[in-house]
């Protein structure tokens, strides 16, 4: 058997044990009144977009740890113990999910275009973020059966599964523009809910399905629409403003929920459906000081006093969901970096 053949063949077995380290307990920041108990899950390289299972008893998350170059995918229980890798160790992997039941998930993967990283942006372009050619796939939760869900190609991923187990939400850039669409979870019956130019993106459905929050930004000129389509040519969007949007879920009803400046993204709901917690650096929008606030979801146009703020930490504060019976918030952090760049999770109880 050739090196190439025994490499390939490590890769795609079974999910790969990691060491994974005791949850500690770490200290809120002043003025964290919402948050207690709070558990630090990871330790060590890049740890984000944590989601939990529905029973609350599994958590997926992506990672760069122990030295990779990004991301892959990994589950870890609720505690943070019994961590696995559950990608096959190539490409780069993004957004994980759980399907119904909790045995198998699924996430997006740039895996069928090479198994290296895929190249970073071209530092002249400054702050961009690269759309790699993601496609969807799903995979036990022991990283065995994986099997590939979309197949267009281009940047598809950010996938949230509708509380009814049947429908997921995610972002394509299969038609041309980035836009919103839902599928069925087994990849059938695609329907594109936004078609307004620009970036649509980052979609989460309400606690009972009836709506879906986002972000979104949508040039207002000519020149900021050639821009745009311009960096979209060159697999690459600007993230620096996007403000939340809500629409009903089969995509009517569009209503932008803040207006902000800077850059509101990672978006979700409260248990009951009534605010939405996401991240936004509008305080410094040159910053990287992002931090979690809460906002009424019937709100139109909100400005800031009609926030209210969840973390104080000097650091990036990002990508908040709320566990299965509304009592924890976790979220992924810089706080208590042993190095600079370093992102983990955590988890806390929340003062309702």
């Amino acid at each position: 058997m050739s090196k190439r053949i025994l490499v390939a063949a490590a890769l795609l077995g079974a999910a790969a044990c990691e060491p994974s380290t005791p949850a500690v307990i770490v200290q809120p920041e002043p003025g964290e009144t919402r948050l207690s108990n709070i558990h630090q899950l990871t330790f060590g390289g890049e740890n984000a977009e944590s989601y939990w299972s529905a029973d609350g008893k599994w958590i997926t998350f992506q990672s760069s740890r122990d030295g990779r170059k990004c991301d892959q995918q990994f589950v870890m229980r609720a505690d943070g113990s019994d961590v696995k890798r559950v990608s096959d160790g190539r490409g780069k992997t993004t957004c994980g999910w759980f399907l119904p039941g909790g045995d198998r998930l699924f996430f997006a993967s740039s895996s069928a275009h090479g198994d290296a990283c895929p190249a970073k942006p071209d530092p002249s372009k400054g702050y961009v973020w690269p759309l790699d050619p993601y496609d969807m796939y799903t995979v036990n939760r022991d990283g065995s059966d994986l099997k590939r869900l979309t197949n267009y190609d281009v940047y598809t991923a950010e996938g949230v599964l509708s509380p009814d187990g049947r429908t997921i939400v995610f972002t394509s850039l299969k038609d041309g523009d980035l836009d919103i669409y839902t599928m069925n979870a087994d990849g059938t019956d695609v329907r594109r809910l936004t078609n307004t130019p620009g970036y649509d993106g980052g979609p989460w459905w309400s606690p009972d399905g009836t709506k879906i929050v986002y972000r979104a930004n949508h040039p207002k000129d000519a020149a900021e629409l050639e821009q745009y389509r311009s960096l979209l040519a060159d697999g690459l969007i600007r993230p620096s403003r996007v403000e939340l949007f809500v629409m009903d879920a089969d995509g009517s009803n569009q209503r932008q929920v803040t207006d902000l400046g800077g850059a509101n993204f990672g978006p979700s709901w409260s248990p009951d459906g009534t605010r939405i917690i996401f991240s936004s650096n509008f305080v410094a929008p040159r910053s990287g000081n992002f931090e979690l606030y809460l906002v009424d979801a019937s709100e139109t146009m909100a400005t800031a006093d009609k926030l209210e703020r969840v973390t104080t930490s000097p650091v990036f504060d990002g990508f908040a969901m709320f566990s299965p019976d509304g009592s924890k918030l976790m979220w992924a952090s810089n706080r208590h970096a042993k190095v600079e760049g370093e992102t983990n999770v955590f988890v806390a109880d929340f003062r309702w």
